[in-house]
Formats: C-alpha cells, sequence, structure tokens
C-alpha cells in the first residue's frame, strides 16, 4: 500500500512523471509499518544473503529475514548490533548513506543520513587565533560532532519500505548489550595500541574511560563486556522511534558531552535533524548501470568517473599491465576532480551529472600527465561548452578518517540495501553519551576554508552535511535487473576499494571474493599506494615502478568488503578477510 501512494504523492508535490521513473526517490509515508504484512514477490528464487562486518550482526539481519522482513529491516537490525561490538567503526551517534533497491516498484532510492553541522558553526569551525587546528585537537573536540543522522535514517528507510515491525528490529542488539558481546580482535587490537591511546581521549572522557578501560585496563579479546545503557536506548528508540533520540534524556546527554568539550550542538539542532531522501547518481558502464549516492556522498561522481575513465584509457587488446595502468590513471583523475568539486549540493554548487557526462569522460581521459605528477582537476563547464568552473573553488585535500562499516543484503524477494555507516575517525570523537559514542564527523569538511583567497567547496557551515567518501553502491545488468551490491569502510580510500570490487566483477569475470582478495591499490594525488602483502601486490607494485610512478608499499589496509553478485544460480556473496566479516545465505 505504500508503494502506491508514490507516485500520487509525487503529483501532489507538483514534480510530474519524472519522478516517477525508475531512479526516483519515492517520497517517504509516515506512519507505522509494525501491522504490514510482507508480500511474497514472485519470480525471485535466489535466495538472500546478509554481509557485514561481525557474524553476530549477520545473524541478527538473518533473524529479521526468516520472519519475512525487508532488506531495509535487516540493515537496521545488523546496524544495531554493529553500533554495540564494533564501536569503533560506526553507531547510534553517526551517521550513514543506504541505498534502496525495491524490486517491486522497480526504484532504487538514496537515503542520507549524513551528518549536519550545527547552527551555531560558521567557516572558520576549525580556525583558533588565526590557525588551522590540526587534526588531532580538531578530531578530538566537541567542535567535530555533528548532529547524528543514523537514527533519522533508519526509521525514515523504514516507513518507506520496511514490512517487521519497528520495534522487533532492536532485539538482538538489546540483548547483547544486556547479556553481554564477546570483545573480538579487533576492537580489542585497538584498544591496546599504545599509538591509537595516544591519540584519542577515550580512556580520559567521562563514560568511555570505564566503558573501554575498567580499572584502568583496555578490553581485551574474549573478554565480556555488557552495556545496559546502550540497550536502554535501543529500548527508548524501539519505543518512541526517532523522538526518543532526538528530543528527551539521551538528546540532553549528548548535549551536555559536547558542550562539555568545546561543542555548539543544541537541542534544537538535534530536533530539527532531518534525513534527506534523494535519487541515486547513475551512470554507464558497458552494459552495466552503477548507481551510487550523490553528493554530500562522493560515491556516484567517483566510481562512475573512475568506471568511465577506465574503459576509455585501456588500450585495444589490453594486457594486465595496460588494466593495472588504466586503473590508477582512471583514480587520479576522478580523485582529483572529487577533491576540487563535492560537497554539500544542498548548500554549493556540484556539478555531478558534468562530471559523469560521456563527453566530459572522453576530454578527462586525455589529461592524464607524467606518472609522477601530481593530478589536475579539470574543467568540466570548459569541456561542455560553458562557463568554466575550475576558479570557482580552492581544492580541498581533507583526509577522511576510516571509522565507517559496510553492510550489503539481498532479502528473499530480490530487494537489496548497500548501506556505509560512520563514525568518522575510530571512535569517532571518543564523547560518550547514552551507551554510544559521538562522531567527529565535522572533520570531514577542509578545516582551512579558503585557499589563496578562493573558498573552498567543503568548507564547513551551518546545517551544511560534510563530504563523504562513502560509495554504497548497486550495479544493475543489461535488462536493468539487480546484478551487484557493493561497498566499504576505509576513510578517503573506500573510492579506491569498491572501484577494485567493479573492475574486478564486471571486466576482470572475478567472483565476489576474489575481487576482495585483490591487493588494494590507491592513486590519490601524487603517489600510488599499493597492497604489498596481498598476492601479487609486490609485483604491481614494481610494475608502476618501473613505468616511473611514486608507490608507497603499504601492509594492514583497513578495507571491510562486502559484495553480493547475483548469478544465474543463486547469490554469490564475499567478505574481506581484512577485518571480521562474513556474508551468510538466508538457511
Amino acid at each position: 500500500m505504500k508503494r502506491s501512494l508514490f507516485c500520487a504523492i509525487w503529483f501532489g508535490l507538483g514534480l510530474g512523471l519524472a519522478a516517477c521513473s525508475s531512479d526516483a526517490p519515492p517520497p517517504v509515508v509516515t506512519g507505522s509499518a509494525d501491522d504490514v504484512v510482507p508480500v511474497e514477490q514472485v519470480g525471485w528464487d535466489k535466495g538472500a544473503v546478509v554481509a557485514a562486518a561481525d557474524p553476530r550482526a549477520v545473524e541478527a539481519g538473518l533473524k529479521i529475514l526468516r520472519e519475512g522482513g525487508h532488506a531495509v529491516d535487516a540493515a537496521i537490525a545488523v546496524h544495531a548490533v554493529l553500533g554495540l561490538v564494533e564501536p569503533q567503526s560506526s553507531g547510534l551517534g553517526g551517521g550513514a548513506f543506504m541505498l534502496v533497491y525495491d524490486r517491486a516498484s522497480g526504484t532504487t532510492t538514496v537515503f542520507d543520513g549524513r551528518e549536519t553541522a550545527p547552527a551555531a558553526i560558521d567557516a572558520n569551525l576549525f580556525v583558533k587565533d588565526g590557525e588551522v587546528m590540526g587534526f588531532i585537537e580538531s578530531w578530538q573536540s566537541g567542535r567535530a560532532v555533528g548532529v547524528p543522522g543514523q537514527i533519522a535514517l533508519y526509521k525514515t528507510a523504514h516507513d518507506a519500505f520496511g514490512t517487521a515491525p519497528w520495534s522487533r528490529l532492536f532485539d538482538s542488539g538489546i540483548a547483547l548489550a544486556e547479556d553481554g558481546f564477546t570483545v573480538g580482535p579487533r576492537l580489542a587490537g585497538l584498544l591496546n595500541s599504545d599509538r591509537l591511546r595516544s591519540a584519542v581521549k577515550l580512556d580520559e572522557n567521562p563514560g568511555s574511560s570505564d566503558y573501554f578501560y575498567p580499572q584502568g585496563t583496555p578490553l581485551q579479546e574474549n573478554d565480556v563486556r555488557d552495556n545496559p545503557d546502550y540497550a536502554a536506548t535501543l529500548r527508548t528508540i524501539a519505543a518512541e522511534g526517532p523522538a526518543g533520540f532526538y528530543s528527551g534524556a539521551i538528546a540532553q546527554s549528548m548535549v551536555d558531552a559536547v558542550q562539555a568539550s568545546d561543542g555548539t550542538m543544541t537541542l534544537e539542532d538535534l530536533a530539527g535533524y532531518k534525513p534527506v531522501v534523494r535519487a541515486p547518481l547513475c551512470g554507464k558502464f558497458r552494459a552495466y548501470r552503477i548507481c551510487s549516492a550523490p553528493p554530500p556522498s562522493s560515491g556516484g561522481v567517483a566510481q562512475n568517473m573512475i568506471m568511465g575513465l577506465y574503459d576509455r584509457l585501456l588500450p585495444d587488446s589490453p594486457d594486465a599491465d595496460d588494466r593495472l595502468v588504466a586503473f590508477v590513471e582512471a583514480q587520479r583523475l576522478a580523485y582529483a576532480d572529487r577533491d576540487h568539486y563535492v560537497a554539500d549540493a544542498d548548500h554549493v554548487q556540484v556539478p555531478s551529472d558534468d562530471l559523469i557526462n560521456p563527453r566530459y569522460l572522453d576530454a578527462r581521459a586525455g589529461q592524464g600527465g607524467p606518472a609522477g605528477a601530481t593530478p589536475r582537476p579539470g574543467d568540466p563547464g570548459e569541456v561542455l561548452g560553458r562557463s568554466p568552473m575550475i576558479d570557482m573553488w580552492g581544492r580541498d585535500t581533507t583526509e577522511d578518517a576510516p571509522g565507517t562499516t559496510h553492510i550489503s543484503i539481498i532479502d528473499q524477494n530480490g530487494n537489496a540495501v548497500s548501506m556505509t555507516a560512520t563514525v568518522e575517525a575510530a571512535f569517532g570523537s571518543s564523547i560518550w553519551a547514552s551507551g554510544f559514542l559521538l562522531n567527529n564527523e565535522l572533520t570531514d569538511f577542509a578545516r582551512q576554508p579558503e585557499i589563496n583567497g578562493v573558498p573552498v567547496a567543503n568548507a564547513p557551515a551551518a546545517g551544511k552535511r560534510p563530504r563523504s567518501s562513502m560509495s554504497p553502491t548497486l550495479v544493475f545488468d543489461a535488462d536493468d535487473d539487480l546484478f551487484m551490491v557493493t561497498g566499504s569502510p576505509g576513510g578517503n580510500s573506500i573510492i579506491a576499494y569498491v572501484a577494485k570490487t567493479l573492475v574486478g566483477v564486471l571486466e576482470g569475470g572475478e567472483s565476489a571474493q576474489d575481487a576482495i582478495d585483490a591487493p588494494n591499490i590507491i592513486a590519490r594525488g601524487q603517489s600510488v599506494g599499493v597492497e604489498v602483502d596481498r598476492e601479487n601486490g609486490q609485483a604491481q607494485a614494481d610494475t608502476l615502478k618501473a613505468l616511473g610512478y611514486t608507490v608507497r608499499e603499504r601492509r594492514g589496509e583497513n578495507s571491510g568488503l562486502h559484495v553480493i553478485v547475483v548469478r544465474e544460480d543463486g547469490l554469490e556473496g564475499g567478505a574481506d578477510p581484512r577485518r571480521n566479516g562474513v556474508a551468510r545465505s538466508l538457511d
């Protein structure tokens, strides 16, 4: 019944037939979905897969699917557990981008739950006494905390697509928080890292010190840690929806914690938060259509630029070295444009469609410089016969930190979710409230708001959403059927990680797992990072060195890819061995 209202509501808003196309976002119908009975969709016999960063979270999602829930329901249940068991990566105090493919309606929808800047901040958020603050000082400050979007995203997506009762989506998270969960190796390793401990204030901030360092000792692998405050927060959200999070005692605890740490977030900021429902940004790669999130996410721009440029840079009859160089050059050009132009398009002009326009990609593919040079941004306005655009903004080199997770799901009816969620850096801002950590998302803005007197597109502003590297991605085949779900954590390297899986599966014909396992190659700026401790990684690094590239040999990469590919005989899931994730099928 909800979906039958979509186009009628669009017409009521005066948006017309174009808004009812397969890529247009359905409006959100408010109200409860607790009484909706899931309808079996015909023609889907490939099963269901949930892929995420922890087996306990995956099981929470599968449980919801067994009860007939939609992929959106499962994603919420998965993430409610992840926020407990991997608080270094995401949680209730952060935000996310969620792509939803709903097979019955044929729609692909983006739910933008990115954090927003409080009303009291301006472009000089990270400037003190005329000097730009350093990253660690900015990161470990209430100034860095954006208004969390995660819970509002949950409810908005559930209202649009959910079929399971809202209140049941948090049962697994509540049970683990009350009974205690076993601390995994990654969480324990970070807490016991002298390097991390010297940078973050987890062992100093009220709440987080007692939780992560009981009696002054960091949690160890296999310790059992309960979190009754987290359970209480989830119970409130389950009973009251977002109102229980964005007002009342939970909201007050967030405001108190942020303001005690030099931040400005208020109860009014929290009460005013709204997620945004957007159309995906889609482009073509051969017979495939690649869809990801539009700005302030980089996904739609960067993934489509990389794949379009890669295709144009390949010679006829390419060998392995040709493919390697084409991938590196496509990244270098796409990252340069992304760094220059992408920001919150609700606040500044972002030429998203121009950057993935085939005519611009044709021209851009010929603009690569020498192997050791720093790539320059292109000018889509000039190429497309309009006013030049390059001088509108100064170049931004903000470094996104890797406090992020990714969830890929295809449910038993062929619906899909690709959701990337984050608190920005590891453990966010380290600021604790009501059993969870708050983000430091505002450090994804450019801390230096002007370059040589020219404003930076991604400079801070009240109500603005900082640019993100998150790239939750869905791929459709020549018949416009769902073919692939992919995404990853990893800071600004997310773009490269996700693109690697697209090249591997779509161009190389690799399996989901083989595409994940391949060495990560990150080509942003002057140097190229190559993961040399994976099979064939050292050989690729040596090839690039011989061609004149400045190569940084990388080890211990932090990708966390989760990929599902739709094959003729069923679903093929893969999870990144670099973290603790799994991909599991519905029984």
